[in-house]
C-alpha cells in the first residue's frame, strides 16, 4: 500500500478518537446504586437461599470428611490371658489385633506367667489398642534358703518357682530326697547340703534328708462292718489306714430302698498294725437308689509316695455347688474312695493341693 494513503488513514482514526475523548462525560461511569439496590430487593430472596444452601452443604461435607477421618479399627474384645504363659497371652493378643506392653515383676508365680493385665479382660477396645501385661520373672533369690524343719513337698514346690538373680539363668535343684525314720512328722526336712545362706553361683543343687516318721507308730484297725458312705469318709479322714474298696451288689435291694453299707473287711491276728496299713473292704452298693444319689467307687492308680501325701475328693455337682467328700492322708498306689452324688456331678482328686484326676459321674 502506498505511504500516502497508510498516513491518510492514521490520520482519520485520530481524528475519530479525539471527538470521542472530546465528548466524554465523567457522568456516565457512574454507579447507580439506587438501582443496585432495588435489584437486590428484587432477587434477595434467591440469594438467600443460595448462600444458606451453600452452607449446608459445607457443613455436611465436613461433617462427611470428619467421620471417614475419625473413623479407626473395629472394636474387639479384650481376652482373658491373666494367669496364663506369656507365648499363649501374646498369641491370643495377635489373633484380636491388639499389642502388648510388657511390664516384668518378680514374684512367687512362675516365670512368664500373666499376673495381671490392663485393660481388664472383657474390656471393648479398638484393634490397634495396646494392652499392658505385667509378667513374672519368678522368685528372685541370690542364696540357699534354710529349708530344716519344713515340709518337703512345700518346698518342692516353693523352689519349682523361683529363679536366682544370675543372668546366666541359675536355678537351684533339687537332688533326690534321703529318707530316714524320725520322730518328726513324715515328710519333715531334717538336713540338707549346701548349708543355709550359701551364695548361689551358677546351677545349685540341694540334697535333703528327709523324715519317714516314727518306724514304730502303730494304729488301731477301725472296725467298718455295716457303716454307711458318709460314716465310712469320716472315719478315713481320722484314721490312719489306707482302705481298699471293692464292690458287690447289695442283697434283696432290687425290691426296697437300702442305703450303701460296708459288707466286710480284712482282718489281722493284732489289734495293732503299722500306720497306713492297706486293709480291703467290700462295700455293698444298692441296685435303686434311695435318695437319686448315684453310688460307686472313685478309683486310681498314683505313684508310690515314701510317707503319707495330703489328698482331697471334691464334688461339683450340675448346678455349680462344690463341696469336699473327704481329706485324708495316702500313700499313693492304688486310691478308691467310695461316694453317693448326684448325677451328672464331677469328682476331682487333688494331691497335695494339684489336680491329678477328675471322673464324669452319671446313672
Amino acid at each position: 500500500m502506498d505511504t500516502k494513503k497508510i498516513k491518510s488513514k492514521l490520520k482519520e482514526l485520530g481524528l475519530k478518537i479525539w471527538e470521542k475523548i472530546k465528548n466524554f462525560n465523567i457522568q456516565d461511569c457512574r454507579v447507580s446504586f439506587e438501582n443496585g439496590m432495588k435489584g437486590l430487593e428484587a432477587n434477595g430472596k434467591y440469594l438467600y437461599v443460595l448462600i444458606g444452601s451453600a452452607v449446608v452443604l459445607m457443613g455436611l461435607v465436613c461433617l462427611l470428611v470428619f467421620f471417614v477421618t475419625v473413623q479407626g479399627h473395629e472394636k474387639v474384645l479384650v481376652p482373658q490371658v491373666e494367669g496364663k504363659e506369656l507365648p499363649q497371652a501374646l498369641i491370643e493378643m495377635q489373633i484380636k489385633e491388639l499389642y502388648p506392653k510388657v511390664q516384668l515383676k518378680h514374684d512367687q508365680q512362675p516365670a512368664g506367667t500373666i499376673l495381671n493385665q490392663s485393660p481388664d479382660a472383657g474390656a471393648i477396645v479398638k484393634a490397634g489398642a495396646r494392652v499392658t501385661l505385667t509378667v513374672s520373672l519368678g522368685n528372685l533369690v541370690k542364696e540357699v534358703g534354710n529349708y530344716i524343719g519344713q515340709n518337703y513337698d512345700a518346698v518342692k514346690i516353693d523352689l519349682a518357682t523361683m529363679v536366682t538373680g544370675d543372668r546366666r539363668g541359675s536355678v537351684i535343684q533339687l537332688a533326690d530326697p534321703v529318707y530316714k525314720a524320725d520322730l518328726s512328722e513324715a515328710g519333715t526336712i531334717l538336713e540338707q547340703f549346701p548349708a543355709p545362706g550359701t551364695k548361689i553361683d551358677g546351677n545349685v543343687k540341694v540334697q535333703l534328708v528327709v523324715s519317714r516318721g516314727p518306724s514304730f507308730d502303730k494304729t488301731r484297725v477301725p472296725r467298718i462292718i455295716g457303716k454307711n458312705i458318709q460314716e465310712v469318709l469320716g472315719i478315713m479322714a481320722s484314721s490312719k489306714i489306707v482302705f481298699d474298696f471293692t464292690a458287690s451288689i447289695l442283697p434283696d435291694s432290687r425290691n426296697k430302698d437300702v442305703d450303701a453299707v460296708v459288707l466286710n473287711q480284712e482282718t489281722f491276728d493284732t489289734e495293732f498294725v503299722p500306720n497306713y496299713q492297706r486293709v480291703s473292704v467290700e462295700l455293698g452298693l444298692p441296685v435303686k437308689s434311695p435318695d437319686d444319689n448315684v453310688y460307686g467307687i472313685f478309683q486310681t492308680k498314683l505313684n508310690e509316695y515314701p510317707y503319707p501325701v495330703a489328698m482331697t475328693v471334691e464334688c461339683i455337682e450340675k448346678n455349680g455347688q462344690r463341696y469336699q467328700i473327704v481329706a485324708l492322708n495316702h500313700t499313693g498306689g492304688n486310691f478308691t474312695v467310695p461316694y453317693a452324688v448326684p448325677a451328672g456331678s464331677e469328682l476331682i482328686l487333688r494331691v497335695s493341693g494339684k489336680e491329678m484326676k477328675r471322673i464324669s459321674v452319671n446313672k
